[in-house]
């Protein structure tokens, strides 16, 4: 880390605890995409009204030749997040995602992983849907989330939290790869995930598993058998075949992850869903990423604070602590926080009220629109000018196969020496939440061909901040995108 005091300075500043990257870049004198850019490289997913923590803060102006002094807000020693002692690590079980096309059996194959493995003599049985489990297996422990499909996955993704260790790929048998196949895929490719492929429905007369390996292979996910490193197991959720071994595989794989945390430190982790329940006030489901949460603990989650009255699992079993890799659902929070929100135990309840406060006017403050956040095609030009970006990730979806593959080969072909144009999805039918959320966590833009996107998805694509385009010819779509890699032009597109 370098002396912020070490080099001549520009100009110096004084920052305050909890700024945001606009707050931080109007101090700096910089546009907050450069900032957003620069924390991109130190693997940081951020918005501009996202707080950032003060090492990072420290990090970024230093690196703008800036001489900053740390004006404490509410007490630094409470969101510090050192790095924990090697010693203090200990083995922590695997955080699971099970991704696939509807229909192909994902919530079959997670009800009977769960039923298989809950004790006969339990009390209670399985009585809570609290978006994620714990599924004993004798050689180790795994915590499968049951998020809402891909979009909940990638959601908690553009907010800049990391909850999945490993995606579990549901593929039917008798089906094959389909469209939600890919973009599950596409999904955990971008966020650098592993996969373990199931083969669902291996009972079924016309099943196929060497059909299903052959077509996953063309898109990248080789099998073991076959010289890839690819982990497949066939399985049937109606039948309960190859469950085990799909365990095995899923704490095989992890094995190589080396995965670990401190248990013994102020718990830290992530929300993995909340609702408002009329008899419970605010119910959330946290996933605890270190430390241990205990009951009586102050939490402050994203905006929202509270104090833990009480914490069960999925089994409805009322629990007093909770680890690493351990979700759990609380009561006691004031509001309903956000999925993706990362959470943390605070010492001092006033602190965190006067935090939480802070955040709610920061949530309210709108003065700086969102859509600065992304890539666009009408700010393309100025961002590869000012060296912000060297690759453009376009999502492409078509009516036709054909028109898709025509228009995604012209649009690669665009890349030169200053931007690598790269599709991250290419897929038929019309532009769907998916897209836009895929586009809203990797800064991609969306280009559609003879497509639509309905009211929902327009307001999901503004929210966002996604530029989304749709055109009626190809040629059209390729110009406009080369038209403002190097110029800027009056906007003449059909926009959505």
């Amino acid at each position: 880390h370098r002396d912020l005091h070490s080099f001549p300075t520009r100009r110096s500043s004084d920052l305050t605890e909890g700024i945001t990257v606009a707050e931080l870049a109007q101090k700096l004198d910089v546009k907050p995409g450069i900032l957003i850019k620069e924390l991109m490289d130190l693997k940081i997913l951020a918005t501009i009204n996202q707080k950032m923590d003060m090492t990072v803060v420290e990090t970024l102006a230093s690196a703008h030749d800036a001489e900053v002094e740390v004006v404490p807000l509410f007490g630094s020693e409470m969101f510090q997040d050192t790095p924990d002692d090697p010693k203090d690590l200990a083995p922590r079980s695997p955080v699971v995602t099970i991704m696939g096309h509807v229909d192909h059996g994902k919530t079959l194959l997670l009800d009977a992983i769960r039923k298989t493995k809950v004790a006969e003599g339990e009390a209670g049985g399985i009585t809570q849907h609290i978006g994620a489990y714990q599924v004993k297996h004798d050689k180790g422990t795994i915590t499968f989330l049951d998020t809402p499909g891909h979009e909940a996955f990638t959601l908690m993704r553009a907010r800049g939290a990391k909850a999945t260790d490993l995606v579990v790929l549901v593929v039917a048998a008798d089906d094959g790869v389909m469209p939600q196949t890919l973009e599950a895929i596409d999904h955990a490719k971008e966020a650098k995930v592993p996969i373990v492929v199931a083969i669902n429905k291996i009972d079924k007369p016309e099943a196929n598993p060497d059909r299903v390996k052959t077509q996953l292979a063309e898109r990248g996910l080789q099998p073991e058998e076959w010289g890839g490193k690819t982990v497949f197991v066939e399985v049937s959720a109606k039948k309960r075949l190859g469950l085990d071994k799909l365990l095995e595989m899923i704490l095989l794989e992890a094995e190589i992850l080396e995965l670990k945390a401190n248990p013994n430190r102020s718990a830290k982790g992530v929300v993995l869903e909340a609702r408002l329940d009329k008899g419970r006030g605010s119910v959330a489901t946290l996933l605890v990423e270190k430390g241990t949460l205990k009951v009586g603990d102050d939490v402050l989650a994203g905006s929202t604070y509270g104090r833990v009255k009480a914490m069960h699992d999925d089994l409805g079993h009322n629990l007093k602590t909770a680890g690493p890799a351990v979700p759990v659902e609380i009561l006691g929070l004031g509001d309903v926080p956000q999925a993706g929100d990362v959470f943390y135990v605070v010492d001092d309840p006033k602190m965190a009220r006067e935090i939480s406060a802070r955040r709610m006017d920061a949530l309210k403050d709108n003065r700086i629109v969102g859509a600065m956040k992304h890539i666009t095609l009408d700010n393309l030009f100025e961002q590869i000018k000012e060296g912000q970006i060297k690759e453009l990730k376009v999502v492409v979806k078509g009516d036709v196969q054909g028109s898709v593959e025509a228009l995604t080969q012209s649009l690669e072909k665009l890349s030169n020496e200053k931007v690598v144009l790269k599709v991250i999805r290419s897929s038929t039918g019309n532009i769907v939440n998916s897209d836009i959320l895929l586009a809203s966590a990797s800064n991609a833009i969306v280009v559609g061909f003879n497509v639509k996107a309905d009211t929902n998805v327009k307001a999901t694509a503004e929210k966002e901040g996604v530029d989304v385009r749709v055109y009626k010819i190809i040629y059209d779509a390729v110009e406009d995108v080369r038209d403002r890699k190097s110029t800027r032009l009056n906007s003449s597109h059909i926009t959505i």
